[in-house]
């Protein structure tokens, strides 16, 4: 297997739910480079180094792993759910782009793995099964006033939504104000997922609808899926709610 730099998706946590590929790529690696907690998910290896820093230091962690790499070294930099979704393989190009010239020539591999949304639409059935989107609610690389923009337009337009970063203790407020923003677009019967820590011991899925949802049950750790009008839930005779989107939905 070669590669420089190998940008592997973690999955969601369950040790099955990581990807053949992405374990191959991690037991070969002479260094793993990650926010701690994705570091923490990888077995400790002899004569692997680990290089594992704080939240919120993206760029940083990128420029370091390329800078091991153009020494020689076969760095796998991780990231949880898919690399490529508000995840780590960005902040690798955007260092690559704007730093060392000799990052360019690096064998770089993306390794994907099940992002968030994939993972809890599984655990509820087919919410995803029309048009949806994805969006970070969270402000720190864009304007509020921009993710209200794009959450708008896409209620507007029927997708159905998966919302990432919903909440976290610097920005407890946002996903109220989401919600808030979207009942004067969707109907309060609009099912609403929230889904915590999925595949993981302390997994936590919770389904209700626009007018009753609880904005404060949800954390970094939560994706939130929010359905269309054509939306649909079925209740089994045990209680345990499947949610759908129609393929043919026009809403």
């Amino acid at each position: 297997m070669r590669f420089d730099v190998a940008i592997v998706g973690l999955g969601p946590g369950a040790d099955d739910l990581l990807a053949p590929r992405a374990a191959a790529v991690l037991a070969c690696a002479t260094d793993v480079v990650g926010y701690n907690a994705y570091v923490a998910r990888v077995p400790a290896r002899a004569g692997q180094h680990r290089h594992a820093t704080d939240n919120r230091e993206e760029l940083l962690r990128a420029r370091h792993a390329l800078t091991l790499a153009s020494e020689g070294r076969r760095v796998a930099i991780v990231s949880s759910g898919d690399a490529g979704v508000f995840a780590m393989a960005s902040a690798v190009f955007e260092a690559m782009e704007h730093g060392n010239p000799v990052w360019r020539s690096l064998d770089v591999e993306i390794v994907p793995g099940i992002s968030a949304m994939f993972a809890a639409a599984a655990r509820i059935g087919a919410p995803l099964g029309h048009d949806f989107c994805a969006i970070s609610l969270s402000d720190n690389l864009k304007p509020w006033e921009t993710v209200l923009a794009r959450l708008r337009a896409a209620a507007e337009a029927g997708f159905v939504i998966a919302l990432y970063n919903p909440s976290s203790r610097a920005r407890p407020w946002q996903l109220a104000a989401a919600f808030e923003m979207l009942r004067t677009i969707l109907p309060q019967s609009t099912e609403i997922a929230m889904a915590r820590c999925v595949s993981a011991p302390d997994e936590r899925i919770e389904i209700g609808t626009l007018a009753d949802v609880d904005p404060s049950r949800a954390d970094m750790r939560t994706v939130v899926l929010i359905g269309t009008a054509a939306t649909r839930r079925i209740t089994r005779p045990d209680g345990k709610v499947w949610l759908y989107s129609p393929r043919g939905s026009a809403a």
